[in-house]
């Protein structure tokens, strides 16, 4: 196995810079330099943006920043003694020794296991002191290959570990913890590390199960049952939660388990004793109630933006099988056959095809599923706005409130309205304090009929009739656009669907375009317009980026260059998140780049008369496209324009290379 630290990856005693960015990127170009990655600006930037997720700096004057990077080619550790220390986010200060630990995207298990021991290994007091003792890079050099290989340490005299002052009892209790870290390579195993001293010194038997990137060994169950109280360091998702349902919980980043851990280890003693603290949920009444003690801290602008994304979210499927079998049926049987669809269906088979032939009849049955389809737009949207308010109690009367609104010809405003009364009308019932005979029918009887009578008695009497007035005004207005206000809706909704790249306004405008979907017809195109100028716009991140990465490589990482050729099929498919990864890295440049272009598009699909009549696939649903040849020119004027936009702006604010940034004191790479 290639040996993982060399000499020459060893740098002792220089200055390499005010920030963390500084020493990464120096470090990166040691890395570069060896031969162990194909290079400098690849690394760094995968590196520093794991560094801008969760700072890496851990309590002892040490920083850990690393990463997994496609520049990377053999997994590599460039160390640094500084001096001028440079703060990494520890609490305790900043730091002096800096190991920079670079591995392959695809690194193999055996590579990922001696990093993980070495980040243990910098919690040793005896090994920390042992490497600014050093006097030479041929020293840290051995210290690393001894810790990798399990050897003890040469530490100074002044680096003895102390003793133990706390005495164990005879029946100490018991702890497990899960430590978990987005890339899996250090904080996993320091904060396990940290977290088991610290118990040892109190006289706590603790267990730990690391879910790393070197692999997760379970913890046996018998030992999960025996214990007092659970403690999940993670910044992810714990896999297998429900092993510890019913433990009382503590629940933190992973880096705290690293700067607190003694901390940690007093607040889970404290939870296993005390009968109201927060457990683990069991599936079903206990995760629900855990929700809702999560979410008592949310305004009231950030509950209402949580319960229309969750509706939208529900809603798009209903809505994309419905838009493309209505597109399919007008593509079979033409616009006619809206007038006949129903007595087709009804009145014809394979055995006794209508005037017009099979294409008449399965394009009946094609429009007729999709129109079935589509009518649960507006129920499915209140359904789960109510769901996402009061949970299962409020499915029913949201579905309810939604077939209301679309019986009044309120349509999704109302939909929106009646989910929001049937969700908030189901959670304050659900509030009521009932005999427990009567707590049984609460959530499958009593809430749905009381929130059902109340929110769409409302409906009927009081909101529906002025909403449907609003409905077809709104109608009216879009229908009668043309002309320069056509233009500006589409330059609104092309920076829109640009903004955030699938998040809350990206959703909102998207949104507009599909709940109005249904109300297209040969006579009513105006929906169709803005919903081929929400997908068009929303195709012009991903793809401009990609045609950045080939008009200029040199401006992007190897990883970056990679995504790029993920996002042509993803641009074309009409998937913006594929311009994510640009934009994390990028923000300040990639998204107004975007704006401009998706912009752009907007106003050539309004101004040229595009139409959708599918919610999504961009090219792929070619055959829902009305103009198409103009539609292609907008994408294209639109992707051209964001990507030399993007091109531009990387020239006008590129960060020098690592030669010219040097100070005299930093080595040169």
């Amino acid at each position: 196995m290639t040996q993982l630290i060399t000499t020459q990856l060893v740098t002792l005693d220089q200055n390499l810079g005010d920030s963390p960015a500084d020493v990464i990127r120096v470090l990166a170009g040691k890395v570069a330099a060896s031969g162990r990655a194909s290079e400098i600006e690849g690394l760094f930037t995968d590196a520093f943006a794991r560094e801008q997720k969760t700072a890496t700096g851990v309590p002892g004057g040490i920083a850990i920043p690393h990463c997994r990077s496609a520049a990377v080619q053999e997994p590599a550790l460039a160390m640094a003694r500084l001096s001028h220390k440079v703060d990494f986010g520890a609490k305790d200060g900043p730091a002096d020794l800096i190991f920079f630990i670079a591995a392959p995207d695809g690194a193999d298990q055996e590579h990922l296991k001696l990093l993980s021991k070495l980040a243990r290994s910098l919690i040793k007091k005896d090994f920390t002191a042992a490497l600014r003792a050093a006097s030479s890079p041929e020293e840290i050099v051995e210290l690393v290959d001894g810790a990798l290989a399990d050897k003890p340490a040469a530490a100074p005299a002044s680096a003895a570990a102390h003793a133990a002052g706390t005495t164990t009892t005879a029946a100490p209790k018991r702890i497990v913890a899960v430590t978990a870290c987005p890339t899996g390579i250090a904080h996993t195993y320091m904060a396990a590390d940290s977290l088991v001293a610290a118990a040892k010194e109190m006289g706590v038997d603790l267990q730990v199960e690391t879910q790393g990137s070197s692999g997760a060994k379970p913890l046996d169950p018998a030992v999960i049952a025996a214990a007092d109280a659970v403690i999940f360091a993670v910044d992810v998702d714990v896999r297998g939660k429900e092993r510890f349902a019913g433990k009382p919980v503590i629940n933190a980043p992973v880096k705290r388990g690293i700067d607190e851990p003694e901390k940690m280890v007093r607040e889970a003693l404290a939870a296993a004793e005390d009968p109201h603290a927060r457990r683990v949920p069991h599936s079903g009444a206990e995760e629900q109630a855990e929700r809702a003690e999560e979410e008592k801290g949310e305004h009231i602008g950030q509950k209402l933006k949580r319960a229309l994304l969750t509706g939208v979210s529900y809603m798009i499927p209903f809505v994309a099988g419905g838009g493309l079998l209505i597109a399919l049926g007008f593509l079979l049987g033409g616009y006619e056959i809206t007038e006949v669809a129903d007595k087709v269906v009804l009145e014809n088979n394979f055995g006794n095809l209508p005037e017009g032939g099979l294409a008449i009849y399965l394009g009946a049955v094609l429009f007729k599923i999709g129109a079935l389809s589509m009518g649960f737009l507006v129920p499915a949207l209140a359904g789960y706005i109510a769901y996402a308010i009061a949970d299962r109690p409020g499915i029913a009367p949201g579905f309810v409130a939604g077939a209301v609104s679309g019986f009044m010809g309120a349509g999704f405003l109302g939909g929106i309205v009646g989910g929001l009364l049937a969700g908030y009308i189901a959670h304050l019932i659900g509030t009521w304090q009932v005999p427990r005979w009567l707590r049984g029918l609460m959530p499958v009887v009593i809430i749905p009929l009381l929130a059902s009578i109340v929110a769409s008695g409302l409906m009927f009497l009081v909101l529906g009739g002025p909403i449907a007035g609003l409905t077809v005004a709104l109608n009216n207005w879009l229908t009668g656009m043309s002309g320069a206000s056509a233009v500006v809706l589409g330059i609104i909704l092309g920076l829109m669907m640009c903004f955030d790249l699938g998040g809350p306004v990206n959703k909102v405008a998207y949104a507009f375009a599909v709940a109005g979907l249904s109300a297209g017809s040969a006579d009513n195109q105006a929906p169709w317009l803005i919903m081929g100028t929400v997908m068009a716009a929303g195709m012009v991140p991903p793809l401009a980026m990609a045609l950045a990465t080939v008009l200029n490589k040199k401006l992007f990482s190897l990883a970056e260059r990679e995504n790029g050729k993920a996002a042509w099929l993803l641009g074309a498919s009409f998937i913006s998140e594929g311009a994510i990864p640009f934009a994390a890295a990028d923000p300040l440049r990639v998204i107004p780049a975007s704006m401009v272009g998706g912009a752009l598009t907007g106003a050539l699909c309004m101004a040229t008369g595009v139409t959708s009549q599918a919610p999504h696939g961009g090219l792929f649903v070619f055959f829902a496209i009305g103009n198409l040849p103009m539609f292609i020119i907008a994408i294209v004027a639109g992707m051209v324009v964001s990507a030399l936009a993007v091109i531009a702006l990387k020239r006008f604010a590129v960060k020098k290379p690592v030669e010219a940034e040097a100070t005299p004191a930093t080595v040169s790479v």
